[in-house]
Formats: structure tokens, sequence, C-alpha cells
């Protein structure tokens, strides 16, 4: 009975301490995106090429979030080969943190009884964080969708003198 409960609490401590991580990962890696987004100034400029640059933004976006999304499935990869030793290889370890975190879960691969819960609670944690990455890439396409409108609708005005 007592060991059930210490088990227990190390796979929620291991679990929360890899949400912690990998919530402060996503956080500061989209804040960094948007930081570099900010940057780009031509992207504001009604007189710039607007569309491919508009393009650009998103596809940078894009490759960002799956960058972002790669270093936490790895995190998670290192922790049940390195931390855990759930699994034989890393390579076993990396897949299944990716199908877990995305929720895939072809079940092939299975932690051990005693780290099953660490999963679970890593799937939760990847389907928020997607759906948060899901959240910011619209959010990104609608301002560059409303800096188009503002393009249009100033379209053939000369830009304020500063």
């Amino acid at each position: 009975m007592w060991s059930f409960i210490t088990d227990i609490w190390d796979t929620l401590a291991i679990s929360s301490l890899m949400v912690a991580l990998t919530v402060t990962v996503h956080f500061v890696g989209l804040a960094v995106l948007m930081a570099l987004i900010r940057q780009r100034q031509p992207l504001t400029n009604p007189q710039g090429p607007h569309f491919s640059l508009r393009v650009l933004a998103i596809l940078f976006v894009v490759f960002g979030l799956f960058a972002i999304h790669t270093v936490e499935i790895w995190l998670y990869a290192m922790v049940y080969h390195f931390g855990l030793h759930a699994f034989h290889d890393f390579e076993t370890s990396l897949y299944f943190s990716t199908v877990t975190f995305v929720s895939l879960g072809y079940g092939d691969v299975i932690l051990p009884r005693d780290w099953r819960l660490v999963g679970a609670i890593e799937a939760a944690n990847g389907v928020i964080l997607l759906g948060w990455s899901t959240a910011f890439l619209i959010t990104v396409i609608g301002r560059l969708r409303a800096l188009e409108h503002e393009w249009l609708d100033h379209k053939g005005e000369l830009p304020p003198n500063p």
C-alpha cells in the first residue's frame, strides 16, 4: 500500500515538473517568435511587397512552432530514456514521446506500469500546447490579414510623414 502511494507521488512529481518545464519552454518560444515578428517593419509598410513577406512570416511562425514542439517532445524523451530508464534505446523513447505528445497513441510501444501516468499526462500536456500553438498561429494570421485590409483601405494614399 505505502509503495503505491510513494510511486504515485513520484509519478505526479515528475509529471508536474515536465508540465512546468514544457509550458515554460512554450511560453518563451512564443514570446521569441512574437518579438522576431514585431521586428519585421516591412510587414507594416503599406508600400512594401507585403504578400511575399506575409507568406514568409506565416512560414516562419509554422516552422518556429514545429521547433518549439520538437524541443518539448525531446525533453519528454530524455526523461523516459535517461531519467526513468523506461525504454532500452533513445529512439524508442523519442518515438513514444512523439506519438504520445500529439495524442496519436498507436499503442505499439507502451511505458512500464510504474510510469504510465507520466505518458497520460504528456498526452494532456501535448493537447494543450498544440492548442495554444494553433491559437497563436490563428492570431498571427488574423493580424496579418488585418494589415492587408489596412493596406487595401489606404491604397493609393501616401504614407504619413514622420
